[in-house]
């Protein structure tokens, strides 16, 4: 099945995120560096100027199957223009939360098991007791699954804005249940996904400081994903909240 891949106990989704991100180019100068008699934490620092060298250099848009990331700045930039379009959408047009694979744990339960910092406890029919999350929106812990929301990174109206309008049935569930990609769907307190809404980062964006980069990756990476599009106005904001992200890649897989 296709579904988040189980995050190493301890490591939180920012961290997942950030690491998903370090170059070959880091990894080699880690491995040159073995025989230090100090050793280095691989959580200690963001990626460098040196992991320059892995970037796409065409910038094509399409994924990148090479391994190869895009500076954040780039990527947005890869992002096609277009008005946004509003008209016939209903929640309902994407069908969500359900059960993909036919075990049992529905869309919701799956990201819950795959982003546990401490892994709960399965019961029947996919019930989960226990376990503790970090919302990597506003750096609270979570010890009750039920105070967790699922948030679509990009929500299921701004998709249909973006060019979901025009996809059928069955590519809306697919977007709406996407469990391909680790950036898609992510579990956050309740009260920051209520917050967000169906707002684009040019009106919302976390509360906390070390989500700001990790966020725009998460959604511009969506966008380019799926195909999405921005307006000129959320182009604009995106570019303006990507400047203090230097160090910030984008990596993604072009939805099936």
């Amino acid at each position: 099945m296709s579904v988040h891949q189980p995050r190493p106990v301890g490591v939180t989704p920012v961290e997942l995120r950030r690491l998903g991100s370090l170059s070959a180019a880091l990894l080699t100068a880690a491995a040159l560096t073995a025989c230090s008699a100090d050793l280095v934490e691989a959580d200690d620092a963001k990626p460098s100027a040196a992991t320059s060298s892995t970037i796409n250099p065409s910038g094509a848009p399409g994924g990148t199957p090479d391994g190869a990331g895009l500076r954040l700045a780039d990527a947005i930039k890869q992002i096609p223009v277009a008005e946004e379009k509003r008209t016939g959408y209903e929640r309902d047009s994407f069908k969500h939360w359900v059960d993909e694979d036919g075990d049992g744990c529905q869309t919701r339960d799956e990201v819950l098991i795959a982003e546990a910092v401490t892994a709960p406890e399965q019961g029947a029919r996919c019930s989960l007791t226990g376990g503790s999350w970090l919302s990597y929106y506003d750096e609270v812990e979570v010890t009750d699954a039920r105070k967790l929301d699922i948030d679509h990174m990009v929500p299921l109206a701004e998709a249909w804005d973006s060019g979901a309008h025009a996809w059928t049935p069955e590519r809306r569930e697919a977007y709406a249940n996407d469990l391909g990609s680790d950036r898609s769907l992510v579990a956050v307190t309740a009260k920051t996904n209520r917050s967000k809404a169906d707002r684009d980062p040019k009106a919302y964006m976390p509360p906390a400081e070390s989500a700001r980069c990790p966020y725009l990756e998460d959604w511009t990476g969506t966008k380019l994903r799926w195909g999405l599009s921005v307006d000129d106005a959320e182009r604009t904001a995106l570019l303006d909240l990507a400047a203090p992200c230097e160090d910030s890649v984008v990596e993604y897989e072009a939805a099936p």
